[in-house]
Order: structure tokens, then C-alpha cells, then sequence
């Protein structure tokens, strides 16, 4: 196989992937992002009872 085979193959696939259909469309990115900020919340107060010294 020549690189110019092998390269038109790759596009070609990848030309066909652009069909993909979300499996996970019950995850909802409110509650991604909302869990996302209470973890940080928690770990900045965990952070701030470590530094009461300061």
C-alpha cells in the first residue's frame, strides 16, 4: 500500500463517522455541570479548613 492509498482510506473513513449518534442522551449537562461545581465547592472548603493557620 502507497501513503496516497493509505491517506484516502483514512479520509474516507473518517468521512463516514460524522453519522454518530449520541448514546448517552439522558445525561443531562445541567446536572453534569452542577455536580461538577458542588464537588469544587467542597474541595475549596475542605482546602480553606487545611489552611486556618494562614
Amino acid at each position: 500500500m502507497s501513503l496516497h492509498s493509505t491517506t484516502a482510506q483514512l479520509v474516507t473513513l473518517a468521512s463516514e463517522g460524522g453519522e454518530h449518534v449520541d448514546e448517552h442522551a439522558s445525561i443531562s449537562p445541567y446536572v453534569t455541570g452542577g455536580g461538577a461545581f458542588v464537588v469544587l465547592l467542597l474541595l475549596l472548603w475542605i482546602t480553606t479548613r487545611f489552611n486556618r493557620d494562614r
